[in-house]
């Protein structure tokens, strides 16, 4: 019980949350490293992704190669990039120490449930819907960018939403190749056996984790297009969502 207190007294303590290395500036950091590396990740894969579920080709090898992903150690991956001459150890701007190598093995750890939701997500887009977009006079633009993009938006966010926080989360590996952010904290902490400070960090990572969560929750079902419930039936007509959707009049 001791430890808790002390815990919350660290965290309670406003000096803990001041100057270059304290709790708000170890935040910060982090929540850069963890948007920069968001969105490296999201210019590769979610166009490829997108594009593929489109076409329908090369999912399975695409959607292969992320789970091969998941299964590499993004701490095993940063060591072999910081050991490497390139991009190595070098210090990159407020990214810190190996902030090249952090951005690359954090954007690489996103790649999968980005990838994979964004392919599934436009691929599970009903055949029938498509056929009855192109039965408008739709091209296959239109279809992609009026049909296709907006029903599998709640799949494309849930993939980026999973990104987001494991990425938050992973992100305090920059820590064990002196790099910036909340692993500083908490590494600093440990080492020095003043684990009140060690806990303090882990809880702010944590905490800030479900924020997170909670956030990219609502933005997910603000994008959904088709209104979720009870009283929804599952077997709506197909067509339904397809014209609402394409823009066109679902009445008579």
């Amino acid at each position: 019980m001791n430890l808790f207190a002390e815990t919350w007294s660290y965290l309670l303590d406003g000096t803990h949350w001041t100057g270059d290395g304290g709790l708000l500036a170890r935040l910060v950091e982090q929540l850069l490293l963890t948007v920069t590396a968001l969105g490296a990740a999201l210019l590769v894969g979610l166009p490829v992704a997108l594009w593929l579920g489109h076409r329908g080709r090369g999912g399975f090898l695409a959607v292969n190669i992320s789970n091969v992903g998941r299964a590499v150690p993004t701490f095993a991956l940063l060591a072999v990039l910081v050991s490497a001459d390139w991009p190595g150890s070098a210090t990159l701007g407020p990214y810190g120490r190996a902030g090249l190598a952090t951005l690359i093995a954090l954007a690489l750890f996103a790649l999968p449930p980005i990838i994979t939701n964004a392919y599934v997500g436009v691929r599970e887009v009903p055949h029938e819907v498509r056929e009855a977009a192109r039965g408008m006079g739709m091209s296959e633009r239109q279809l992609f960018r009026r049909v296709e993009l907006p029903l599998a938006l709640p799949v494309v966010a849930s993939g980026v939403r999973l990104a987001l926080v494991q990425v938050w989360a992973t992100a305090t590996i920059a820590a064990l190749v002196a790099g910036p952010g909340l692993g500083r904290i908490i590494t600093e902490g440990f080492a020095r056996n003043d684990y009140a400070q060690g806990m303090a960090g882990a809880v702010v990572v944590a905490g800030v984790a479900l924020v997170l969560e909670l956030a990219a929750a609502g933005v997910q079902r603000a994008l959904d297009p088709l209104p979720r419930g009870p009283a929804r039936a599952r077997d709506d007509d197909v067509s339904e969502p397809a014209a609402t959707v394409a823009g066109a009049p679902t009445g008579g």
